[in-house]
């Protein structure tokens, strides 16, 4: 195997969309990039320092993941512009990964392997992710893994063309530089400190100045630094760290709280509610009570009244008072009434009282709900409603499914919406799918990607002919 790629940050878009820039260096930048990730390391730096050494003959190995189910290719960009399809090649041409998995490549006990050949100088391995297959035929060939272009900017451009159906937020890259040969990286000038604490959010201080708030990672010179994490009702916290060059030096304590005392007075009307702190039952008002500073859930009891809840804080040397007038229980409830999608007309006992979003006061008690919406299954609960409370339903409704007929003039496998739907026999697969638009491609061997958007009605019979047109 020859060197690795170049740092590709991909292109994708329409015209639609915000148009990709491309830096000096040749590097594609995806203008509104989504939530999908995708992260490439080699066996000599898992860390990704972009900083490892290899020598002309020496085994390579490439790892990857990504953090949503995707189709995943590698590329390597050789430093005389040559370029490689690493993956899929001829022994490993299933590229979908499933969310949080790891594949390494060559994976253990494969009948091939990756080596690193010459020209020497800085390489970086590429990796692509899609949440939808791409069709690389016209670009690479799986079998020898060449791929027929050379250079970043070539290959940015034919990229850019073959992701070109598929939205910003639906594909990713990731690239990690690393050397070949006898040239040796600079050493890196500064060194990571990582603060944490327990619990977060304690104000960081180094040598007396204010760097933010945990957890916090900062990159600073070599060298020794005195560290100290504080936060309100806890002990500060001070150490001596040194930092080194290239390496990260981690700070993570569990603070201790401090040891203080306030007073909570409790009184209602009507007086002899129970009370009860945090949970636990403590008396009757009134009352007072002495507690450690802080913050507690005061709940107030009795009977033919509503609850009482707040959330009092006690200060040290002071007393916190709280004297509630409660609230008679009420003998109506309210029921609130949503709805996915909304607008679906809403029965309570057999009689329609309006559209989702809906809010209505009943009697307290049980009662029948039906939710109902054209093109969708009708959903049914019964409902408890209790007196001076809210009951809450949310029906997702489920559409009618849609039934889709497709003929291909080859055995191929068929998407919508990236997801596949299953393969043709005999040129014919009948499915039931979801209704509404959705984004067809038909896939085969051989044959040009067949995409087009397609309108199915819940309910519906939808007969479609597809011809696939073969790859010259």
């Amino acid at each position: 195997m020859r060197k690795w790629l170049s740092l590709l940050v991909l292109l994708l878009g329409s015209a639609a969309m915000a148009q990709a820039t491309v830096s000096p260096q040749g590097i594609i930048v995806n203008p509104t990039p989504g939530d999908l990730t995708v992260k490439v390391w080699i066996d000599k730096d898992p860390g990704r320092t972009g900083n490892a050494v290899y020598k002309i003959g020496e085994p390579i190995r490439i790892s990857v993941t990504v953090n949503r189910d995707a189709y995943v290719y590698l590329f390597n960009v050789n430093s005389d512009g040559t370029i490689d399809l690493i993956l899929p090649n001829a022994y490993d041409r299933n590229n979908f990964l499933r969310a949080g998995e790891v594949r390494a490549y060559p994976p253990k006990g494969a009948r091939y392997q990756f080596s690193i050949t010459g020209p020497e100088g800085e390489n970086y391995v590429l990796a692509l992710a899609s949440l939808r297959p791409l069709s690389m035929g016209d670009l690479a060939d799986v079998k020898t893994g060449r791929v027929n272009v050379r250079g970043l900017s070539t290959l940015s451009l034919r990229l850019s063309i073959v992701v070109k159906p598929v939205p910003n937020s639906e594909w990713a890259t990731d690239a990690l530089r690393y050397y070949v040969g006898r040239r040796v990286p600079p050493p890196p000038s500064t060194g990571t400190l990582q603060l944490d604490s327990s619990p977060a959010g304690a104000k960081v201080y180094i040598d007396g100045a204010y760097r933010g708030r945990t957890p916090l990672t900062l990159e600073i010179s070599p060298g020794a630094y005195n560290v100290e994490l504080r936060m309100d009702g806890y002990e500060p916290y001070r150490v001596r760290v040194q930092v080194r060059a290239g390496q990260t030096t981690r700070v993570n304590p569990r603070l201790v709280r401090t040891t203080r005392t306030g007073t909570l007075s409790i009184d209602s009307s009507p007086q002899g509610a129970e009370v009860y702190l945090d949970g636990a039952r403590v008396g009757r008002t009134p009352m007072q009570i002495g507690l450690d500073e802080g913050s507690y859930d005061v709940e107030l009891r009795l009977a033919g009244y509503e609850p009482y809840r707040a959330r009092v804080q006690v200060r040290a040397g002071q007393t916190a008072r709280l004297s509630p007038r409660l609230q008679p229980v009420p003998r109506t409830g309210t029921l609130e009434v949503t709805s996915d999608p909304s607008g679906a007309e809403v029965y309570v006992d057999g009689v329609c009282r309006g559209r989702t979003h809906l809010v209505l006061d009943l009697d307290a008690g049980a009662h029948d709900v039906e939710v109902r919406l054209p093109g969708y299954a009708s959903y049914r609960v019964r409902v408890s409603v209790e007196a001076g409370r809210t009951a809450r339903v949310h029906a997702r409704l489920a559409p009618v499914k849609a039934t889709l007929d497709i003929s291909v003039n080859a055995d191929a496998q068929v998407y919508l919406d990236g997801y596949l739907v299953g393969k043709t026999t005999n040129g014919r697969l009948v499915a039931k799918v979801g209704p509404g638009e959705r984004e067809l491609v038909v896939i085969a061997p051989g044959y040009h990607v067949y995409v087009a958007t397609i309108e199915l009605e819940g309910g519906g019979y939808h007969r479609i002919s597809v011809r696939l047109s073969r790859i010259r």
